[in-house]
């Protein structure tokens, strides 16, 4: 089928409405021309699925229940629900004590308590792999001694003997698992999971243990007390509750021991640990210190304390005493009373991030730390400041640090509150003091501060309840501090928490007269009026009792209006009545005891109270109470302070002002949700009407509307209330949704409403800025509650309860096709029409209403029960009325029955919501549908009946709305387009889950439906594809996918062949013609995606379908992401079945495979459209010596088959993939990803690994010859695309060990892309790929819980072991893949007999075969390929040298290759293969691979730079003892022709020695290639192999030129044969066509008919000697050339080019190469004076000790900018090492050398630049830059001397010799150095010598004056040197020294002119380039160019008179001087005076 569709033009099929319905007809007709991309293949409609259910029954009934068992044993039920206890923090729950709790109370303790409920799959399937061990290969089967010969080479009987032999061999010690070792996919590409969510725990912020160590003062002679909390300055808030500690020595707490009945053991904690979720800069802790209250202000209680020290104890003994003698008395009396005494702070967020330094911190490094940083901060307001708050405050991971506090300031008794506190924290942050007026107290707080990962032993939570672990001893406890969080926490309530906290804040008895003026409140929560009624919930402080009936705030002395800072902390009982109140009683302390008062030191002043439970709601926020004067009223508590008719202070006036905080999980706080919750609990029975909420009264006929009201306006209320009580709501609302109420005795209906909230609530909450979401788009909260916290509501109580009739909803169906046609912006005004989307929902809801309305079932349904009954042959029974009650009643209690309802008969708003966000009453309908089947009776009630027809209509409805919807907003809203990809993913998640509970043969239906009713929507194709491809991999991902597939029902082997072998030959009788015919197509059906198989096979044929869908999109190139998408989600499905427990056995394997047969076909089909790139860092850019381009000009090469090309002069293997797949469409290909395509061929290499290898082979034997070339094309890619890659140097400098031994293990290929590895010796990775020690039997598998391995990681600091890990892996990787792919061609090879086109078979395939040696392989890999090529030369010899030249070139290149291996046993297998080549080519075409094995040997010499010749020898030489002992052929020539063959190739490995000698010299190097290819000038071949390999060697030092001259040589090598053998005009005429290219090219014309001829057997044979092979290497020329910027070069060898590709009418070829024109004349233009040549210098050497060296001068070509330093150094440094340091002398300067005055026993150097030499007559032809640097022979340098010898002397004295050297050849060359055949020397005298200066100087003047686009800073550069006041001296001296005087010699006459001339013009440019500068000058230089200017004049001035004096004898008159001259004259004279007066 789907060839059909690729290789015709797909069907336009289009699903349109009605033309009718359209509004405009014009409409449709825009539609085709605005989508012409909706192009659908005919195919791609899902087909009718099997129904599985009954496929099933029928499978059992047919008896083949073994396989029923063993492969389709699907579990009895996929998801079961169980209850998970629920974790708790505390040893026991926080709960009340037992007793009558209120509805409310009773609901919230149990959803704090009850155990989760959570619905988990039964794990039949995957289970944990961690405890099974992989195995890796054990890869050194063997090692040989170096000269051991291969056993049994020639010892076997038959064809069929030597595969069977190789088979086995090959099968042994495999791995079973491929994807065990491929590393994972990237998790992005992994398939959609649902990530569980987080189990609801209590928040906690980041939390921190504070230990207090030390508080200490000078003096210690009392009790202090301490209590710490945290306050967040920026949000001027208190952010924690308060921690009371004190240190106090058993001695004072002896003082207090009347007052402290008894001390509790929880209050004893020294350690807090504080919660911080929102970190901050500015969070301080604020320690407060307290005493207890004696007489004086605090100042004068401070006193003491600021003026002694105890250290002082001789001066301050008796002072001190007295000290404590009178704390101890006020200890006595007043010990329950505190005084405020001083305060410290602390800012943790600068300890936390100064913590990182790892010793003691002190508060003055963390003060001047924060006012270095607080520069460093941003403006509070800008961007960055909230990411700074991040890194700032990273509170989770800090080292614990200690902090001393030293400054302790003094509280000021006016200045006690919270504001006050603030304020003080707000001005330490700007000064790090205070005001200074407010003063300190010596002393230190030490603390000590970690964070808390695990909570420690002994600690009690905020309610003093132990947590877990529990101390094992009595140890002192750690408390956990309760944080008042500084912004909102949207996390709902978990556990039972109900504390209230008091805060008294001002007290004012300012106006009252009277003497109370130290003020103290008692505290008391009172739960009636007596005073016995007062509780003891009050929170005890330090050392004393857990809790307290009673508190007093601290006294401030002497203050009649005190600030209070207290806090009280209460826990709240768990039923509160109106009796509850808050009782303050008023007190005076007298700190003096008076003689005439008794011992109580109480005054009382007053009272007040506050009821704490009013109209049913906690009192909490700011209150200012009055107070009574005189006893409480009876009943008091009952009102409110305003009320009582009773003596008030100040007339009732507020005079105390407190505050009230809770922190319930009971009290919501919220009127919404209280109200809501209030009439709730009155539904349940128990409430007395009227009911009282709040200030209202509901009698019980109004009790539905005011509950229909609270549930509407739940949304409404605040968010963070919602979410605190999210489950209660949601639990009570699923409740209302299944139980209608009886009220009033009527029924009450609230489900529909109740679900109207319930969406409105998860539309706000998803709406909600602040709620996170998860990556698929859920809230975090829902997600939670559905997965933790839901489960189904009680079921009715009452039978009278009846639920929502179902004949209703067909008026509700109605209702919804109105809702549906409304204005989308107000829902009131109905549309003008109905649309297309109307009809289609109305056509969804149809046959639904229809069913509920009528008795007519629906069309679907009819065929259902009509399948039914066809199937089971059951009688239908009348049931009996009772049964259809009991069903009836079923049906009511069914929560999932009844919200599908609601879902189906929502309208508006709500049913756009509810659709919007699906998932949520998905996964609802999930649980509660699991919790149902958990219920029944799973053995009476088959699968297909567990739900309701009704239920299963309601389903079908639903998933049709909800893929309309996700299809209309793909059609109208692509902004949407994140939304529905959600919305398609949570619907694949649903019938993920429906595949577990319900008939799976109705949710196969539902799959159809939905795909195909996608399609039906005018979607473009690649978002099709897309959103079915997200939908079907969800599904594929089933647990039981294999067994929804029936994989047991694919065919694992092949039908039996009507043959009677498959490896006979066809059967000659055509009476078996038609059998064999149909069992052929059969067999190629297997590979098909046939409508059969779609059918039976129902997911995995929809998500092949998809993949090919995706696939045969053309010019897609921005889709990568679908085809990646595509692939991966076959690609994580076989990787699951890979590791999949269950599939373990061969056979099983062999049936999944089957079920895979088709992606087979898939695969093979695409190779035409898929580029495999992988890099390009292989790609043709910057090859020289190959022939990789010499085909045809293709595309950019493809990384996968980049090593198909890599680092063989012979191989094109890759690059004729590459020509053939190219070739095949001249079109824009869709390319794929690196990854991506090795995800495609891991797939492909698995289904053949696993599949049964008979069907295999008949598949490739019926196989059409295209098809099976394809195929050969996919294997090739797939060895490129698995090569064994060696790990980034980056990560292995790591561990040099590690890179040591990954060298040793790598094999790499040899030639222009690879180089050998150099070997150590010993064993050889990928032998077990890193020799030892690895491991061999480790567990392999890429865990991902153990290394997150990816082929991109960018991970910098592995260890060892995991590089060591990673190597081994990916080695195994690929020899597994490689030896897949040689099962596969071997199993091609026994096929050929029967293959009708045996030819290029066997050509194909050993193209793969060569082509995956020039990969880096393992030694197993290798010991299996050539033991298939030795059978490929046995079997098919003939065939191979015959027809296969190329081919066997190849192979005898790449056995040759491994011959030098230094692995053993790669060396013997490659001798054993060669010898065979040999042997077998003996009676063939032995000239000819003679031939071809000397070429190798010269190409792989000449290209190896570490080459090791001594390995190769050793072969030789077994090679020849092959020859020796093969006694079959010792009356043949053989061993003879060996051995002259073997004399040749040792002859060629002398002068590789001699190369070894000069590595490190490349010139040296160069030049003996250059000898070597010049022996070979009679051997074309091997001439042009060398000629190569210099390429090659160039190419890799970056002379691009000098690479590209040489495969010019080349180029005309191949010219002058060409010419000899065919005389086309389009053709060069030898060598003499490449003169315009370099002279030098007339060498090649050597070869002549009398030398060589061409017909000859083995010469010229390569296929370079081809037209093809002529174009290739003039192509890699030119690009050669252009990357050495000789862009006119390029167009010189495309003029050769040009009329090949005329001739051959190759216009796509004429194409690219005007393209490569256009581009190198374009460079020109751009780059043209930019481009620097090369740089040249003479070097000669003299002395002994170079040997032929000595006396001789060359010319050097270095690079562009070198300098003279830079090549002396590199040739000293060699020849150093060469001779040592103390025999190289480098000559300094450029004087003739005097060979008599050099040392013999030295060496020497001299080195001097030279510049190219023209004639004058040459630079009227050489006028550009590149015509001055191309073709250059001649070269100048001068010399500067004086008569007297020395170099340098005064302007008149000094000379100049120019010397010219010309070379034996013309620059640029094949070689970088040209030996100097000629040398010409001329001296110039000083005025000479100062004409040539005075020229140069005025030329670049000039130069850089006219420059279209001048340069300022060079023109200023010239310009100081010219006219500059410092350097006048230089061209002011010249003048002087010689046009001062005019010369006595008249032969200097005439030089004396010159030089004045010179001057003259020399002094015009100056001018020109003044007044040039003067223009580009900016503003800022004015100065310097006025003394330009002046310099300029006065030199003008200076010069003036020697320039006007001419010599009067070059200027005698011919004729008599006409008067107007003289005139003229004297007028200039004139006004030269003029201008001087001037």
């Amino acid at each position: 089928m789907i060839q059909h569709v690729r290789s015709h033009p797909p069907i336009l099929c289009f699903h349109f409405p009605p033309l009718y319905n359209c509004p405009n007809t014009s409409l449709v007709l825009l539609f085709f021309s605005a989508y012409p991309f909706i192009l659908q293949p005919q195919s791609y409609d899902a087909v009718e699925p099997l129904d599985l259910e009954e496929f099933l029954m029928s499978q059992l009934r047919s008896g083949d229940t073994d396989l029923m068992q063993e492969l389709g044993d699907f579990p009895e039920d996929d998801l079961k629900v169980e209850q998970v206890e629920k974790e708790c923090r505390t040893v026991r729950h926080s709960v009340p004590e037992d007793g009558w709790l209120e509805p409310h109370v009773r609901d919230c303790v149990k959803s704090y308590t009850q155990p989760w409920l959570v619905k988990s799959p039964t794990m039949d399937g995957l289970n944990d792999d961690s405890g099974r061990t992989l195995t890796s290969s054990d890869f050194n089967l063997r090692c040989l001694t170096p000269d051991q010969r291969v056993e049994g080479l020639l010892a076997f009987s038959s064809h069929e003997e030597l595969d069977r032999f190789n088979q086995e061999a090959r099968q042994g010690n495999r791995h079973p698992e491929l994807f065990a070792l491929y590393p994972p996919a990237d998790e992005e590409d992994a398939v959609e999971i649902r990530p569980i969510p987080d189990c609801p725990k209590e928040h906690a912020g980041d939390r921190i243990l504070v230990r207090c160590q030390a508080i200490k003062f000078e003096i210690d002679i009392e009790p202090i007390f301490a209590s710490m909390a945290l306050y967040d300055l920026k949000e001027k808030k208190k952010i924690s509750e308060n921690f009371y500690c004190d240190l106090n020595s058993e001695q004072f707490k002896n003082f207090l021991k009347p007052h402290v009945p008894h001390v509790d053991q929880s209050t004893l904690a020294r350690s807090a640990i504080f919660s911080i979720t929102y970190p901050a800069p500015d969070i301080y802790l604020v320690i407060k210190i307290e005493k207890v209250l004696q007489q004086g202000e605090i100042s004068d209680c401070a006193d003491p304390y600021m003026t002694l020290r105890e250290s002082d104890s001789a001066k301050n003994k008796d002072k001190l005493e007295k000290l404590r003698g009178q704390a101890e008395a006020f200890c006595q009396r007043l010990g329950r009373y505190r005084m405020p005494f001083a305060w410290a702070t602390v800012n943790i967020m600068e300890v936390i991030s100064t913590a990182a330094l790892d010793r003691d911190v002190t508060d003055s490094e963390i003060k001047s730390s924060s006012i270095d940083r607080k520069g460093q901060l941003p403006r509070r307001n800008s961007e960055r400041y909230s990411t700074i708050d991040d890194q700032f405050c990273s509170v989770a991971a800090f080292k614990p640090a200690t902090i001393t506090i030293s400054t302790i300031f003094k509280q000021e008794g006016d200045r006690l509150s919270d504001e006050d506190l603030l304020k003080f924290l707000a001005d330490i942050k700007k000064t790090s003091a205070p005001q200074r007026r407010i003063k300190t107290i010596p002393g230190s707080i030490k603390l000590d501060m970690s964070p808390v990962h695990d909570t420690p032993p002994a600690c009690l939570s905020t309610e003093l309840i132990p947590l877990i672990p529990v101390a094992e001893k009595n140890i002192r406890p750690v408390k956990e501090v309760l944080e008042f969080p500084s912004n909102e926490v949207y996390v709902p309530h978990n556990i039972y928490r109900n504390l209230l906290y008091v805060y008294p804040q001002r007290l004012n008895f300012v106006n009252r007269l009277t003497s109370a003026r130290n003020i103290t409140i008692k505290m008391q929560f009172m739960s009636g009026e007596d005073p016995s009624c007062s509780l003891p919930v009050i929170f005890g402080k330090s050392n004393g009792s857990e809790f307290l009936q009673e508190v007093y705030t601290p006294v401030t002395y002497h203050n009649k209006s005190p600030d209070f800072y207290e806090e009280v902390k209460l826990a709240l009982p768990a039923r509160l009545t109106e009796r509850h109140h808050l009782l303050f009683t008023f007190y005076h302390i007298s700190c003096q005891q008076k003689q005439n008062q008794s011992g109580n030191c109480e005054t009382l002043i007053g009272y007040s109270w506050l009821p704490v439970w009013n109209n049913d709601r906690l009192q909490t926020g700011q209150f200012c109470l009055p107070i009574v004067l005189e006893r409480l009223p009876v009943n008091y508590s009952l009102h409110s302070p305003e009320v009582p008719p009773v003596k008030w202070m100040e007339s009732h006036k507020g005079l105390f002002n407190l505050e009230i905080q809770a922190v319930s999980s009971v009290h919501t706080q919220d009127n919404h949700l209280e109200r809501f919750f209030t009439l709730c609990h009155a539904l349940e029975g128990g409430a007395t009407f009227p009911l009282r909420v709040r200030e209202e009264k509901i009698p019980e006929n109004k009790l539905e509307h005011e509950l229909k009201l609270s549930i509407i306006s739940l949304s409404s209320s605040s968010l963070e209330p919602l979410v605190l009580f999210l489950h209660l709501v949601l639990d009570k609302l699923f409740t209302l949704i299944m139980q209608p109420m009886v009220i009033a005795g009527q029924t009450a209906n609230l489900a529909q409403i109740a679900f109207e909230s319930v969406v409105s609530i998860v539309n706000s909450l998803h709406n909600s800025q602040e709620l996170t979401r998860d990556q698929q788009g859920r809230n975090s909260l829902l997600a939670t509650y559905l997965y933790w916290v839901f489960r189904l509501p009680d079921p009715p109580r009452d039978i009278r309860y009846s639920t929502m009739g179902r004949a209703t909803a067909a008026t509700v169906g109605s209702m919804l096709l109105q809702s549906r046609v409304r204005s989308s912006s107000n829902p009131d005004i109905p549309g003008p029409h109905t649309s297309a989307e109307d009809a289609e929902v109305k056509s969804i809801l149809s046959p639904h209403v229809h069913l509920r309305g009528c008795k007519q079932p629906p069309e679907p349904h009819r065929k259902h029960q009509a399948l039914q009954q066809k199937g089971e042959k059951r009688t239908v029974i009348p049931l009996t009325l009772a049964l259809i009650t009991k069903q009836i009643l079923n049906l009511i209690t069914c929560f999932h029955e009844e919200l599908a309802l609601q879902m189906v008969v929502s309208t508006g708003v709500c049913r756009e919501n509810a659709y919007k966000y699906a998932w949520f009453f998905f996964e609802l309908l999930v649980k509660s549908m699991a919790q149902h089947v958990s219920q029944l009776d799973k053995q009476s009630v088959p699968r297909r009946n567990r739900f309701s027809d009704r239920f299963k209509d309601d389903i079908t409805t639903i998933v049709s709305v909800v893929t309309a919807e996700i299809g209309t907003i793909l059609v109208k809203q692509q902004k949407l387009s994140l939304h529905t990809e959600k919305v398609n993913i949570s619907l694949a998640f649903f019938l993920y889950d429906l595949l577990s509970l319900m008939d799976r043969g109705f949710v196969f239906q539902l799959v159809k439906n939905y795909c195909n009713q996608m399609s039906a929507k005018c979607v473009s194709l690649p978002t099709l594809i897309s959103m079915r491809l997200e939908f079907l991999r969800i599904l594929c991902s089933h647990e039981h996918y294999l067994n929804l597939s029936l994989f047991f029902s694919s065919p694992a082997s092949a039908p039996a062949s009507p043959c009677p072998s498959i490896s006979s030959q066809v059967c000659p009788t055509c009476q078996l013609g038609f059998a064999l015919t149909a069992v052929q197509q059969r067999i190629l059906g297997l590979f098909e995606l046939s409508q059969e198989f779609k059918q039976q096979h129902y997911l995995a044929g929809l998500l092949l379908t998809e993949l090919s869908a995706a696939l045969d999109m053309e010019d897609w190139s921005s889709r990568s992401w679908l085809y990646r998408k595509a692939i991966n989600a076959i690609y994580s499905l076989l990787c699951s079945h890979d590791l999949d427990h269950r599939c373990i056995k061969p056979e099983v394997r062999a049936k999944v495979a089957a079920l895979y047969l088709p992606l087979v076909g898939i695969i093979i089909d695409s190779t035409n459209y898929l580029d495999f790139t992988v890099s390009d860092a292989r790609s043709g850019k910057n090859k020289s010596g190959g022939p990789e381009d010499d085909l045809e000009n293709v595309p950019p090469i493809n990384q996968s088959v980049a090593m198909a090309i890599a680092g063989n002069p012979f191989n094109t293997l890759g690059r004729n993939v590459l020509v053939s797949m190219a070739s095949m469409h001249g079109k824009s290909i869709a390319t794929l990803a690196a990854d991506t395509s090795r995800h495609l061929l891991v797939c492909f290499l698995w289904v053949m690994k696993n599949a049964d290898r008979s069907l295999i082979q008949r598949w490739t034997i019926d196989m059409p010859p295209s098809q099976l070339n394809k195929l050969l094309e996919l294997l090739t890619i797939c060895v490129s695309c698995f090569e064994y890659r060696v790990m980034s140097t980056q990560a292995l400098q790591k561990s040099q060990q590690a890179k040591l031994q990954l060298e040793e293990a790598l094999l790499r290929g040899m030639g222009a892309r690879g180089e050998m590895m150099k070997r150590v010796g010993g064993n050889v990775f990928l032998c077990t790929y890193a020799g030892k020690q690895l491991g061999i039997r480790e567990n392999l598998r890429w865990r991902k819980d153990l290394t997150q391995w990816r082929q991109t990681n960018d991970k910098q600091d592995k260890t060892k072991a995991e590089l060591d890990q990673e190597a081994l892996i990916s080695g195994n990787l690929a020899t597994e893949t490689n030896l897949i792919v040689l099962d596969l061609l071997e199993t091609i090879i026994q096929a050929v007999p029967l293959a009708e086109c045996k030819d290029s078979v066997i050509g194909g395939v050993l193209k793969v075969l060569l082509h995956s040696l020039t990969c880096n392989q393992s030694t197993t890999f290798l010991s299996h390929t050539f033991s298939t090529l030795r059978a490929v030369v046995v079997k098919f010899g003939d065939l191979l040298f015959e027809e296969e030249a190329e081919q066997c070139a190849d192979l005898c290149q790449k056995v040759l290759q491994y011959c030098s291996s230094p692995v053993d046993e790669n060396r013997s297998q490659a001798c054993a293969t060669l010898y065979l080549i040999m042997r077998y080519s003996y009676s063939n075409n032995f000239s000819r691979v003679k031939m071809q094995v000397t070429m190798s040997l010269a190409s792989l010499v000449g290209k190896s730079s570490d080459f090791q010749e001594e390995y190769l020898r050793r072969s030789l030489r077994t090679i020849l003892a092959y020859a020796e002992e093969d006694t079959e052929m010792q009356n043949t020539q053989l061993p003879s022709q060996v051995d002259e063959l073997l004399r040749n190739l040792n002859s060629i490995l002398s002068d590789t020695v001699k190369m070894r000698e000069f590595q490190e010299d490349p010139e040296m190097l160069m030049d003996l290639m250059y000898r070597i290819a010049k022996g070979y000038q009679t051997s074309p071949d091997l001439r042009l192999t060398w000629l190569q390999n210099m390429a090659e060697k160039h190419n890799n030092r970056k002379c691009y030129t000098e690479a590209a001259m040489c495969l010019v040589h080349a180029a005309a090598l191949v010219a002058e044969y060409l010419s000899m053998l065919e005389d086309h005009k389009y053709l060069p005429v030898g060598s003499v066509t490449f003169q315009n290219i370099s002279p030098n090219v007339l060498e090649e014309s050597a070869v002549s008919d009398d030398i060589l001829s061409p017909d000859e057997d083995g010469v010229c044979s390569g296929r370079y000697f081809t037209e093809n092979g002529l174009v290739g290497l003039l192509e890699q020329a030119a690009e050669l050339f252009s990357n050495g910027c000789l862009y006119e070069a390029v167009n010189e060898v495309y003029k050769i080019i040009i009329p090949i590709s005329e001739a051959h009418r190759d216009f796509r070829k004429l194409v690219s190469t005007h393209d490569k024109l256009h581009r190198a004349f374009d460079n020109i233009i751009q780059k043209g004076h930019k481009r620097m040549f090369g740089t040249y210098f003479r070097v000669g050497f003299y002395g002994a000790k170079f040997g032929d060296l000595d006396e001789r001068e060359f010319i050097y070509k270095e690079p562009g900018i070198t300098h003279l330093p830079e090549i002396s150094h590199r040739l000293e440094n060699f020849y150093s090492q060469c001779f040592g340091d103390d025999t190289l002398i480098m000559i300094k300067d450029s004087t003739p050398v005097d060979r008599k005055q050099l040392n013999h026993s030295k060496a020497y150097i001299q080195i001097t630049y030279v510049e190219p030499y023209f004639d004058d007559y040459e630079m009227k032809d050489r006028l550009t830059n590149f015509e001055k640097n191309f073709n250059l022979r001649r070269f100048m340098y001068t010399t500067p001397f004086t008569k007297s010898g020395r170099p340098r002397g005064e302007l008149h004295e000094q000379y100049k010799r120019k010397t010219i050297l010309t070379t034996m050849h013309a620059f640029p060359y094949v070689k970088t150095r040209i030996n100097v055949i000629q040398k010409e020397e001329f001296d110039l005298t000083p005025i000479e010598v100062a004409i040539e200066d005075m020229q140069k100087k005025t030329r670049e003047l000039a130069v850089a004056t006219h420059r279209e686009q001048p340069d300022a800073k060079m023109l200023q550069m010239l310009l100081q040197g010219s006219v500059g006041a410092t350097v006048n001296q230089g061209p002011l001296e010249v003048a002087q020294v010689f046009l001062n005087e005019i010369p006595a010699d008249p032969k200097l006459f005439r030089h004396h002119n010159k030089l004045r001339l010179c001057f003259k013009e020399f002094i015009m440019r100056c001018g020109e380039a003044v007044e040039k500068n003067k223009h580009l000058i900016t503003s800022d230089q004015k100065e310097y160019q006025q003394e330009l200017k002046k310099n300029y004049n006065r030199l003008r001035e200076s010069l003036r008179p020697m320039l006007e004096r001419k010599i009067p004898e070059l200027y005698k008159p011919i004729i008599r001087p006409r008067l107007e001259n003289r005139e003229s004259f004297k007028r200039l004279s004139f006004r030269r005076t003029q201008e001087e007066n001037s």
